[in-house]
């Protein structure tokens, strides 16, 4: 049974890994008491009803920084400020039989374990063979109830990374949890292979990221805040092999290659990240030996050495907190015990 699904997917905006806007409004002295939903459709262009009213439900409507219903009347010198899902284009999925690794479901969302190579959603080339392939596939062999039959995004992660994702299952849902990624209030960490070691044991890297002046596929990092977007990265000194070192990272922001080109800016690229200047020896010595090995990681791993290992939110219908830690994927797996035997052996 082939079917395709014609739906709508958030902009394709790549400067954010966040599918969302915002937009923030203040009445003027003369305002009249109007209903919040009205008066946001009355100062929004290309907004439907429909949108404002999932806005509403899901507690994404603030007036004056407090969550109120779309029947709240606003008055002069109200600061009103709205969270949705960007305007939806036209799109066309087809159900295609791609493994995932379903970590939770339910009527509202569900969350998955990417695999690497899985690119989340069509475009630049790649038309099919995505992850939202693989939902509808997954969606209409289960019967689940999904509005567009393929779900709607409000975050993604890079082909070749790897680990865990939320999509909603509708608007209502993805409104909810656009909320939480707009305010940081979503929990995101990643595991990553870095070149080189660190002098401290954690930190913080901030600088704001926007699309490299030199290589447009590529993101830079531009600390005087002349361009791009702000950006925040934690980091932890996990694991320490003396050449390469396994740390965790978490996000406050969530910018396109945020991880990959923040640590590049700092001198430490992921392991084997091509893009980002990672897929040479960064760090140790010349012998033939030690090439070899280096060659032999990269094999095991032909891709950057970054997992998105745990995601926290709070459920957009129930209000409950979830909590979701993955296991390292195999390949990471191996080229870090790989690490392991040959610091051992060549102390």
């Amino acid at each position: 049974m082939s079917e395709d699904f014609v739906g709508v997917l958030g902009d394709n905006n790549e400067e954010s890994t966040e599918l969302f806007e915002h937009f923030r409004i203040v009445a003027d002295k003369g305002q009249s008491l109007t209903r919040v939903d009205k008066f946001l459709q009355n100062h929004l262009e290309n907004v439907s009803r429909n949108r404002v009213q999932n806005a509403a439900k899901a507690g994404s409507i603030m007036v004056n920084d407090k969550a109120v219903k779309q029947n709240y009347r606003v008055k002069p010198f109200d600061v009103v400020t709205v969270v949705l899902a960007y305007p939806p284009r036209e799109v066309v999925i087809s159900p295609e039989d791609i493994p995932l690794d379903v970590v939770y479901e339910d009527d509202d969302i569900i969350v998955v374990n990417k695999q690497a190579g899985l690119v989340v959603h069509p475009g630049h080339g790649n038309f099919s063979g995505t992850l939202l392939n693989a939902l509808a596939y997954h969606f209409r062999e289960n019967g689940a109830k999904v509005d567009n039959g393929f779900g709607y995004l409000v975050h993604r992660i890079d082909k070749d990374t790897t680990g865990l994702m939320v999509v909603a299952k509708n608007e209502t849902a993805q409104t909810g949890l656009a909320a939480q990624f707009f305010v940081h209030s979503t929990t995101r960490r990643y595991h990553a292979l870095v070149w080189g070691d660190f002098t401290d044991d954690e930190g913080v890297i901030e600088g704001n990221i926007g699309r490299s002046l030199k290589d447009r596929v590529a993101m830079a990092v531009y600390p005087d805040g002349s361009q791009g977007k702000s950006a925040v990265t934690h980091y932890k000194v996990i694991e320490r092999f003396n050449y390469v070192t396994l740390i965790e990272c978490r996000l406050e922001t969530g910018r396109t290659h945020q991880i990959r080109a923040h640590m590049q800016h700092v001198g430490h690229p992921l392991f084997n990240d091509g893009l980002y200047g990672g897929d040479i020896i960064l760090k140790g010595t010349t012998f033939s030996k030690y090439r070899q090995f280096i060659s032999n990681c990269f094999e095991e791993i032909p891709r950057h050495c970054l997992h998105a290992k745990v995601l926290g939110f709070v459920h957009p219908s129930t209000g409950k907190e979830l909590h979701f830690d993955s296991q390292l994927p195999t390949d990471m797996t191996s080229v870090i015990e790989r690490w392991r035997r040959y610091i051992t052996i060549n102390k």
